[in-house]
């Protein structure tokens, strides 16, 4: 089958799931990509900067994580936080960083842009998917802020992503699950709509059966105590004081076999 002929769920980037919904877990280091791994994670969305959506990656984290894991590892490229309106300078930045996350091993890669007033930026995605190529590509949640999905999800597919994730265009995939499933409808195959987004044990059944989607986007984390015996309680690493240092987010292998064991169980 050629690459646009392919079922959904299948082909590149696709591993640990079978026939079945296959688990991406989003992580942003070497402990959470191998407790993903360990919990049954099809596939990794490797990142930096979780508490900003997910930016690029250090090449070094790709390159051990790679050496980490089996499962495919798909490559955050974001430069930065904040929107998905991106200078010619930041295009540049991205055309770098997809080279080289491709030097260094990356199976996939996950970026996404918007024009000013909401549409998918076609001239800037062109130009970031030839840089890609022939790795597969999935469109982010910047898909979330567009103006119209219906007609954004047409866009996507002309262009040549192979999937596009999604919340649903609401705060979570849960809320937006009645959009996830008309896209999934609507995508026919083409093109594989991945909810993600707010994604726990308590309501991971629900959002599968409801939107008829073959994969999903986790996290998955919770939180474990840092192991610093002295800490500076007078100092803050960031902008803010809201996120402790001495707090960390990994992601947690028994929700990750959760998670796995629930979709499977939706057979």
């Amino acid at each position: 089958m050629g690459r646009r002929d392919r079922k959904p769920g299948s082909g590149p980037g696709n591993a640990g799931m079978g026939d079945g919904f296959l688990m991406e877990v989003c992580v942003d280091s070497v402990e959470s990509a191998v407790n993903a791994e360990r919990g049954g994670a099809g596939r990794i969305e490797l990142c930096a900067g979780l508490m900003e959506g997910g930016t690029t990656p250090s090449m070094g984290l790709l390159q051990v994580v790679k050496q980490c894991v089996r499962v495919p590892v798909f490559v955050m490229i974001r430069p930065r936080g904040g929107d998905f309106l991106y200078s010619d300078r930041e295009l540049e930045v991205m055309k770098a960083d997809i080279r080289l996350a491709k030097l260094h091993g990356a199976d996939g890669l996950v970026f996404g842009a918007l024009t000013e007033d909401g549409h998918i930026n076609t001239e800037l995605c062109t130009a970031l998917l030839a840089v890609c190529r022939p790795l597969p590509v999935t469109f982010h949640r910047a898909f979330d802020m567009v103006h119209d999905p219906l007609v954004a999800l047409e866009t996507l597919v002309s262009l040549g992503f192979e999937r596009v994730l999604t919340s649903g265009c609401d705060s979570s995939a849960l809320e937006g699950l009645p959009l996830i499933k008309r896209l999934t409808e609507q995508a026919k195959g083409r093109i594989v709509v991945v909810p993600g987004g707010g994604i726990t044990e308590r309501n991971l059944q629900r959002i599968l059966e409801g939107s008829g989607a073959p994969e999903f986007h986790c996290s998955a984390r919770s939180a474990r105590d840092s192991g610093m015996k002295f800490r500076n309680s007078s100092v803050a690493m960031g902008a803010s004081v809201s996120v402790s240092e001495y707090s960390l987010k990994v992601a947690d292998v028994a929700k990750v076999r959760t998670l796995n064991a629930i979709a499977k169980n939706i057979l």
